[in-house]
Order: C-alpha cells, then sequence, then structure tokens
C-alpha cells in the first residue's frame, strides 16, 4: 500500500515518533486522524489531531468507524519507566487501551494494515529471543509492552498486522535527549567513562518511519503475525555519542574518565534525582545504559526492507539542525 492510498489513524502521533511520522506522511497520505490525549509537539500538526482516549472504549471505536481508515498505527503508551507501580496500577494504558483498539479495529472492516508499536524492553539486555514470544522484561513497563504483543495475538484483528519493536529511537522532537544529553554535549560537559564502549541498538528515527512505509507496503505471509524490530544496525555507543559531542560542541576529541568517578557522579546524581522528584543528567540507572551491551536482532528487518536510507552522520546533522532551529545551541 503506497502512502497516498491511506486513511491513516495513529493513536499517540502526538508524541516523539508520531510527531516525525505525521510530518513525513502528512501531505503523502489521503488523510491522517492523529487520536490522542496530548495536543501535537509540532502545533502546525494541530489540523490532524483529534482528541481522544484510547482508555474510553466507545469514543475511540466511534472516531475509527467516522474516519473510515484502512491503516492503523497503534503508537499510544506510557513509554516512562516507573519500577514503584505494576502493569495492573501504572500501564493499564498499554494493556487495556490495546485491547480497546484492537477490538475497535475488528469492529471496523475499512482496516486492511496495522502496525502495533511495541518496545525492544520485552527483552532485558543480554537476552536474545528465540523466538517472538519468548520475552524476558526487567521493567515493568517492558512487561506491559510483552503483554500487549500477547493481546494482540489473542485478539487476532481480522486485518494484516505486524507487531514492530522500536530500539533507543532518537533525532528531532526527542524531549528526553533535548533536556539531557544534548543540552550537556552542546555545553561541553559531557564526559564518558573510560570503558570499553558497549555494543547497543539505536535508531534514527527517519529510518524507523521508512521501516514502517517499507512494512506497509507488504503485502505477503512474511510479515503478518510477525516481529519485527526497527533501528539501525547494532554499534558500540561511543560513535554515537562522539558524534554528537563534535556536532553540537564543535569539539573534537571528547573527555574520558575513570569509571570510578562517573560512578560517583552517578551516585551523587541518584541524590539529586530523589530530593528535585526528576532524573539528574547523571544516575545509576544511566551509568548502566552506558557501559552495559543491548544489541537487538535486527537481520530479519535489514533481510526484508534492506538497508535504511540515512546514514549515522545524516541523522546526527539533521537533528542538530532541528535543534538550532528552535534555540541556539549555547542555551540547550
Amino acid at each position: 500500500m503506497t502512502s497516498g492510498a491511506m486513511r491513516l489513524f495513529v493513536t499517540g502521533g502526538s508524541g516523539f515518533i508520531g510527531t516525525n511520522l505525521v510530518e513525513a506522511w502528512g501531505e503523502q497520505c489521503e488523510a491522517i486522524c492523529n487520536f490522542s490525549l496530548d495536543a501535537p509537539l509540532n502545533p502546525d500538526q494541530s489540523r490532524f489531531w483529534k482528541r481522544g482516549d484510547i482508555m474510553q472504549a466507545e469514543g475511540l471505536s466511534a472516531a475509527l468507524e467516522k474516519f473510515r481508515s484502512n491503516v492503523v498505527i497503534h503508537l499510544a503508551a506510557r513509554t516512562d519507566c516507573d519500577e514503584d507501580t505494576s502493569v495492573a496500577t501504572g500501564y493499564a494504558v498499554n494493556t487495556e487501551g490495546t485491547r480497546n483498539v484492537l477490538d475497535a479495529i475488528k469492529k471496523c472492516p475499512s482496516i486492511e494494515r496495522l502496525l502495533v508499536v511495541s518496545s525492544q524492553f520485552v527483552c532485558r539486555p543480554g537476552f536474545i529471543p528465540q523466538h517472538e514470544t519468548d520475552f524476558s522484561p526487567e521493567t515493568v513497563y517492558g512487561e506491559s509492552k510483552a503483554l500487549s504483543e500477547l493481546i494482540t495475538r489473542e485478539i487476532d484483528p481480522d486485518c494484516l498486522w505486524t507487531i514492530v519493536r522500536p530500539t533507543n529511537i532518537w533525532g528531532p522532537w526527542h524531549a528526553r535527549y533535548s533536556r539531557e544529553f544534548w543540552r550537556i554535549c552542546a555545553r561541553g560537559w559531557y564526559v564518558h567513562p573510560a570503558v570499553r564502549s558497549p555494543v547497543r541498538s539505536y535508531g534514527y528515527v527517519g529510518n524507523v518511519i521508512w521501516q514502517m512505509e517499507k512494512l506497509l507496503q507488504h503485502q505477503s505471509a512474511n510479515i503478518h503475525r510477525k516481529v519485527f524490530y526497527l533501528g539501525d544496525q547494532p554499534e558500540r555507543i561511543i560513535r554515537w555519542v562522539e558524534s554528537f559531542h563534535t556536532e553540537l560542541s564543535g569539539r573534537k576529541r571528547m573527555r574520558s574518565v575513570p569509571l570510578a568517578v562517573v560512578r560517583m557522579l552517578a551516585y551523587l546524581g541518584d541524590g539529586i534525582s530523589f530530593i528535585r522528584r526528576k532524573p539528574f543528567y547523571i544516575t545509576s540507572s544511566r551509568l548502566r545504559n552506558m557501559t552495559t551491551d543491548y544489541p537487538t536482532p535486527m537481520e530479519s528487518t535489514f533481510e526484508l526492507l534492506g538497508d535504511p536510507p540515512f546514514s549515522l552522520e545524516q541523522g546526527i546533522h539533521e537533528t542538530a539542525a532541528w535543534l538550532r532551529e528552535r534555540t541556539t545551541v549555547s542555551r540547550l
């Protein structure tokens, strides 16, 4: 299915990935409805937005039927990692909300294609799944996403559907990186632990949108009821970090300090985060991310879809340009 033939109904399209998706496809699709509780990050996309809550089953079903969609991308979710709650208490939107979306789709005969957006966090770092329902989450968020995949298989909508698991996705409109990593890079404050650089899976959002479009163009059983990771090839984190540091700070060399020093800063950050009730620039959790391997099995994605169009350097250049359009880098 080409983008021009799509009447696209996207849940949660006001967030990071959704904003980039609407920007890429807004003028190509026949129509787009962004069904979301929140206003779009990009005010220019307000014309596509319909305020709605996937936890309200009747309103969701009515909106989907009225729009006469033929393609649904289910992005709406709670995506933070709060370990002081449970799936039922804190992440019901990821499970019961997904059930509501799928039930609404079953009542809407115009739906031909569906992408259900899950997460790499259904499997913990170091765990390589042996099959598509081989889960090993270590966070409540990851558990909720694993359950959402099982719910999708249980309901089995009457259309061609695919589950996608984005990796660590970055690019324009990414709020946390804008507040934290990119800001300290621009100010020249970033320091990296002097340890072996771990291999992790990242993905430029432009490549992820391209991968979604390519999946929607496939009509064969190769993608029906299947799972695909979205993102770029796993690689050592140091290349990603150094490239952003150079682009935003203008400095070729990045400071590297002993792991013990960074660990002390992380402990200090844990305390500051507790007092401020929001994460500091460096915490023990983020130090683990900087030092732990987390590759994902991308082979089937690249075998089916081919290489994505944007290189790391192109993605970083476009992201930096977006940042500079909205603020001077020195003020990030």
